[in-house]
């Protein structure tokens, strides 16, 4: 009997807020899904922002993240199906507090491995919202990914920072986690229209030493507008450059799942 391929897991991090984060993860894990892969979306934030934006109520949740990294329930357990054909491990407020309970327990950076142990053969990616921090839940999902994609808007103020979580992507990789690689940085919010912007992305592949995903995310309000209707901008904007951007981006990484 042929043994079950094991999903890959990637993180979407980065310590600073406002990069786009969420809308790379439910963008990314939709075009998957519109690729034939078989997509699972977890929300480790406790602002709940890709629960949302995938049209779940964190509030009416009753079994999130949150349970399953404290070893209260299975993550299967956790599970909602959501539009665009991927699933979605929801989040909610009371994760704020599980740093606080996971610091003192031994073996802490592994909760999150551990939990997706039990899915990883019903899955092909397996795609990590990570909160803007470098605590220990952020620690979790790096431990438990193989590939590891950051979103950095095009501006220099996105630079600091991303420096920093490389540093700590170092001692993963030294410490805890040998199979983690980092995919790319994913330039967002680009406006090609502006000399900032265009310079910014130019400076980005010298500076890291790492790879540029491409094309850049391009500044659209269609962005904004998704979240209210509970789907991605591929869904609700197909053709917009930014589903398309997202479209090409996916293309380019599905050799790697």
């Amino acid at each position: 009997m042929a043994r079950k391929k094991k999903a890959v897991v990637v993180s979407v991090a980065n310590q600073k807020g406002g990069v786009a984060k969420t809308t790379s993860t439910a963008s990314l894990g939709a075009a998957f899904a519109e690729g034939g892969k078989r997509v699972l979306l977890v929300d480790l934030d406790a602002q709940a922002s890709l629960t949302f934006s995938l049209g779940v109520d964190p509030d009416l949740v009753e079994t999130s993240i949150n349970e399953a990294l404290l070893g209260q329930c299975a993550l299967a357990d956790t599970i909602i199906g959501c539009d665009e054909g991927i699933d979605l491990v929801p989040s909610t407020i009371d994760l704020a507090g599980a740093e606080a309970q996971l610091l003192p327990r031994p073996g802490r950076e592994y909760a999150l491995q551990s939990a997706l142990d039990e899915v990883l053969g019903d899955y092909d990616v397996i795609l990590v919202d990570c909160s803007p921090s470098l605590g220990v839940l952020t620690l979790n999902a790096l431990t438990a990914s193989q590939g590891l994609i950051i979103p950095m808007s095009c501006e220099m103020l996105s630079h600091r920072g991303v420096g920093q979580l490389l540093d700590t992507v170092a001692d993963v990789r030294r410490l805890l986690n040998k199979k983690l690689t980092v995919w790319g940085i994913l330039p967002t919010m680009y406006d090609g229209r502006s000399s900032h912007a265009r310079e910014v992305l130019a400076d980005l592949g010298g500076r890291y030493g790492v790879p540029v995903l491409d094309p850049p995310i391009p500044r659209t309000v269609r962005f904004a507008e998704a979240p209210a209707i509970g789907r991605s901008i591929l869904s609700t904007s197909r053709r917009s450059k930014g589903a398309i951007a997202y479209r090409e981006v996916a293309t380019g990484l599905l050799p790697r799942l």
